[in-house]
């Protein structure tokens, strides 16, 4: 299949070779086109050899020699650019989207799974909807850095969790990746009696033997709602299993600095606020290499509320008398307080408020989850001249809440700040994503 070049930039080596807008692009270096991320791997070279269909009916070798990782200079046309998401086939009894109410927002019950948005974006798969044929485009593009949802190694337990028989071939594929020289960081959804205990240290064994190429393995509590009906039944973790968890896990951060000189394990941020433990040091977290796992997010966060606090805060910016109050997640709120204890400048009076989902459900109690009504329903309730919400209970836009309510619906009724940056503490809690 031939893609049409829509433009060419002046100057650049596709203009100085001759191609134009129109044009369309067959073959690269002998290879059909199925995507960008073909078209960015093929022209890296630093020989580029191009089949191409002219606009007056012409067809032409042409080869380009440049600098590797030099642009060619053009731009295809957009729906090239548009790739349609790869869908998950799998039935994961701990699927998040399964677990969510009927009639919200399209978009929300996407199940993608797709090695090309995991290269470009971070998003974890799991390697179960790919033919052989994929799997070996996957390798000749030599995508790496992949994110790969592993959750046990053991082929049954990988089966029973998520219901597709491929979910069986994970350490054959992790053997082609490590020989191709692919890096991968790793993601657990752990749930209890499932895949934790004797499995988990079965899965970190088993992937111990995949270092360098592992390079890191976030463990995250499984989420579950109260929409459930028709589902597994599944238990969620108590402080007690969150602590035994976190010492599971510490015990292989310690074998693993001894033979690989990385902690290569990382519980969540959630195994420490339900086990009520405090969080580690930042240098435990090694760079963040798990932050989006929500592994190192709360310490980040302390991280610069500490700088903030040193650099100083101005005395009663938000007005001496006023009354600020933060609407966050039940499970961070201990946290939160914490917080404004250490590093609260003085004036305004400070109060954290935890929100019950009562939309998800009580179990749910990370901020992110919260919606509209739930803040709506707590905004109600706490009587403050000023309140503050996490930023990331709205979409990208800034505009919608999870359950479809306007942010609008908060500040029309209420003095709602949710501010992404600025020099008070206030403002840099609302930036982040607590």
């Amino acid at each position: 299949m031939a893609y049409k070049i829509a433009s060419v930039r002046p100057g650049g080596l596709a203009a100085r070779h001759g191609l134009r807008a129109g044009d369309a692009i067959e073959l690269i270096n002998g290879e059909p086109l199925i995507d960008q991320v073909d078209f960015e791997a093929l022209t890296a070279r630093s020989r580029v050899r191009l089949t191409v269909a002219k606009a007056d009916g012409e067809r032409r070798e042409i080869t380009i020699i440049k600098p590797r990782e030099a642009a060619l200079g053009l731009d295809m046309e957009p729906a090239f650019n548009e790739m349609k998401p790869m869908q998950c086939k799998n039935h994961c009894v701990f699927c998040f989207i399964d677990q969510m109410p009927p009639n919200m927002r399209k978009t929300l019950y996407v199940k993608d799974d797709d090695w090309r948005f995991s290269l470009m974006m971070g998003n974890y798969i799991t390697l179960t909807n790919l033919s052989d044929d994929e799997f070996d485009r996957l390798i000749r593009r030599k995508a790496s850095p992949l994110y790969i949802s592993v959750h046990a190694m053991d082929p049954a337990v990988r089966v029973r969790m998520m219901l597709n028989p491929a979910a069986a071939r994970l350490p054959e594929r992790l053997d082609q990746l490590k020989e191709a020289g692919i890096r991968f960081n790793c993601q657990i959804v752990l749930c209890p009696g499932i895949n934790d205990g004797p499995v988990l240290d079965d899965t970190l064994e088993r992937l111990s033997g995949y270092l360098p190429n592992v390079q890191s393995v976030a463990v995250v509590p499984v989420g579950l709602t109260k929409f459930r009906e028709h589902l597994p039944k599944l238990e969620n973790f108590d402080a007690d299993g969150a602590l035994a968890v976190i010492r599971q896990a510490e015990r292989w951060q310690a074998h693993f600095l001894e033979i690989a000189g990385t902690r290569f394990v990382f519980p969540s941020d959630e195994f420490y606020c339900r086990a009520n433990v405090p969080l580690p040091d930042e240098e435990w977290y090694e760079g963040y290499p798990q932050i989006e796992n929500g592994v190192g997010l709360l310490r980040q966060y302390e991280e610069a509320l500490a700088a903030r606090s040193r650099q100083g805060n101005a005395a009663g910016e938000h007005g001496a008398e006023r009354k600020v109050t933060i609407l966050c997640g039940t499970s961070v709120a201990p946290v939160m307080r914490q917080w404004i204890e250490r590093y609260a400048p003085p004036g305004p009076q400070v109060t954290v408020q935890p929100v019950v989902n009562r939309f998800f459900g009580e179990t749910i109690t990370v901020s992110g989850l919260l919606t509209g009504q739930d803040l709506l329903q707590a905004a109600e309730a706490c009587g403050a001249d000023e309140i503050m919400i996490p930023a990331n209970t709205l979409r990208s836009e800034g505009d919608l809440f999870l359950d479809d309510m306007p942010l609008t619906a908060l500040t029309d009724r209420f003095r709602v700040t949710l501010i992404r940056g600025g020099a008070s503490l206030y403002e840099c809690l609302a930036a982040q994503e607590y």
